[in-house]
């Protein structure tokens, strides 16, 4: 028996008409259109589909999307500005921080709940807090550049070097 249901998404309201086993991440992708959130592994393990959910990053396939009634969600898509990208944005592409970009939209949003937290993260607490998202790309480095890079600019400070490391 299908369910009528309304949920907020950057600000604006998705009306639909859906099935109680519904996942939120293709509520977000189906009937939001919202194609930023995406699909990886289907047992939370990848963190492709992490969005937030009244400002905590959460794995959308692992929740009902008749759970977020009545909560904020966010993705990818809400979080440039009028005035421009997010500083997290801007750093992924200063940084190099993406790649082939399938698991940037979740990456992006688990390090905005990250700086929000912390404001000036170390390294090390950068790493721990992105555990749970997996790249198969990067090696990581320069996706913790991005949010070193974000988290200067979120905090005014002067911006790191965004030039290149080469090994030897």
């Amino acid at each position: 028996m299908k369910k009528e249901i309304t949920l907020k998404i950057n600000g604006a309201e998705y009306t639909s008409e859906i099935e109680p086993r519904t996942l939120l991440v293709h509520f977000i992708r189906e009937n939001a259109s919202l194609t930023g959130t995406h699909i990886g592994c289907d047992t939370s393990s990848c963190g492709a589909c992490t969005i937030l959910i009244d400002g905590k990053s959460a794995k959308s396939c692992t929740i009902l999307a008749i759970q977020a009634v009545g909560k904020e969600i966010m993705t990818v898509e809400g979080m440039a500005t009028a005035d421009g990208p997010h500083p997290l944005q801007e750093g992924f592409k200063e940084n190099h921080g993406l790649h082939c970009g399938f698991c940037t939209p979740g990456m992006m949003l688990r390090a905005k709940e990250l700086l929000e937290k912390n404001p000036n993260p170390t390294e090390e607490e950068i790493r721990w807090g992105i555990s749970g998202n997996l790249c198969r790309c990067t090696g990581y480095n320069n996706i913790v550049k991005a949010i070193i890079y974000a988290g200067a600019k979120m905090r005014g400070e002067e911006l790191p070097s965004t030039e290149p490391e080469f090994i030897d």
